[in-house]
């Protein structure tokens, strides 16, 4: 196995900037971007992964050499996920850099996919490339870009990602319910951006009846619209809301047997599904939120994006669902007010006695706002 260098690591990275243009499109495939070129520098193809069903990044680089006239034979191929070797929507990307001569690949990550999971690397090793994979750092960066993708195959689920937005009091809104707008133009607009990395964005149907949301991607370009799902036990979403006149596809979720006001739903444009209410216990709602993200990671869902009030985002943090928190402060004090997730009282006792249950991985200005990232600690 050949070791990776300096030119390795500039061009994953290089494969790595391809594979987040993928981000908005890909779903449920993941973003994956590949670069092909000469030891000496020269770069002679790149390529991203295309919509589900249209081309890998491996036969996006090799077509880009090829209509630019360049060989191949014999290139370095840099990817960010191992190529795939199995036949799907696509032949397999693996045969694919066989047949052109490919005479060495360097891989981010190998795919969690049971499918390929060390075969593609098998494959490419048995027809006499030498493959390498990448250092820790750029490991660690192609598996974060596609951290849905890995969390669906490895733990069953979706990466559940929950934004909130506050003042600096910890108030999401004040005494009534009014909310907007805390945070600034900004803060919205790079809501918008990691909303369009999500597969789906989730509400419960107090924020619907409550705020009316769109919950669409709009304040920021993107190819196409994640899923916008409601969890609305009793089907009492207004076939009128704005979610269901937004573009792309929705999905309620309730927990009786679909009646008048769910056949409305359907007919508004939804689709619908029932699943069982929650079992009794800490940091639970209407829907059996296991059995939901169970659901969610069958239809090939790999980020879902949690825009909730404080009932439906204390459900999913008190039971543990929740990986990765994008917390908005705004430079503002409400006093009186909602807080930010409703908690068992016990959760406090424990936060002061215990271990840090997460640990902040990034803090940036967004416009006059402050966006902090949390994860779960491990």
């Amino acid at each position: 196995m050949s070791e990776p260098d300096d030119l390795d690591r500039l061009r994953l990275q290089q494969a790595l900037a391809l594979a987040a243009t993928s981000v908005g499109l890909t779903e449920p495939n993941p973003r994956v971007g590949c670069v092909i070129g000469w030891p000496d520098g020269r770069v002679l193809g790149q390529g991203a992964t295309q919509r589900a069903g249209e081309a890998h990044a491996e036969v996006m680089a090799l077509h880009d050499a090829a209509t630019a006239g360049l060989e191949v034979r014999g290139a370095t191929a840099w990817v960010t996920l191992e190529p795939c070797a199995h036949h799907g929507r696509t032949p397999p990307c693996c045969d694919a850099l066989v047949r052109a001569g490919i005479g060495r690949v360097v891989v981010g990550a190998v795919d969690p996919n049971p499918q390929v999971a060390g075969q593609g690397l098998a494959r490419l090793r048995a027809a006499g490339i030498a493959v390498a994979m990448a250092e820790p750092a750029e490991q660690a960066a192609c598996r974060e870009l596609n951290i849905g993708f890995f969390s669906r195959f490895e733990r069953g689920r979706p990466w559940v990602r929950l934004k909130l937005a506050a003042s600096m009091d910890g108030r999401t809104a004040l005494p009534d319910g009014r909310s907007q707008w805390i945070t600034g133009e900004a803060a919205r607009a790079d809501g918008h951006a990691w909303r369009r990395r999500a597969g789906a964005v989730l509400t419960g149907i107090g924020t619907v009846l409550a705020d009316d949301p769109r919950l669409d991607v709009r304040l920021v370009p993107t190819p196409a619209q994640p899923l916008r799902i409601v969890l609305d036990s009793h089907w009492r979403t207004p076939p009128t809301a704005r979610l269901l006149a937004s573009p792309g596809r929705v999905l309620v979720v309730g927990t009786t047997p679909p009646d008048d006001r769910a056949q409305a739903l359907q007919a508004a444009g939804a689709e619908l599904l029932q699943l069982a209410p929650a079992p009794p216990g800490v940091g639970q709602s209407g829907v059996d939120l296991a059995a939901l993200l169970a659901a969610l990671a069958g239809r090939g869902i790999n980020e879902l994006h949690v825009e909730a009030g404080a009932v439906l985002a204390g459900a999913f943090l008190a039971a543990g669902w929740v990986d990765e928190c994008l917390l908005y402060l705004a430079p503002k004090l409400l006093g009186q007010g909602r807080a930010l997730a409703d908690l068992p009282a016990e959760f406090g006792s424990r936060a002061l006695t215990g271990d840090a249950t997460w640990r902040w991985i990034d803090c940036q200005p967004a416009g006059q706002d402050l966006r902090l990232r949390a994860l779960r600690a491990t």
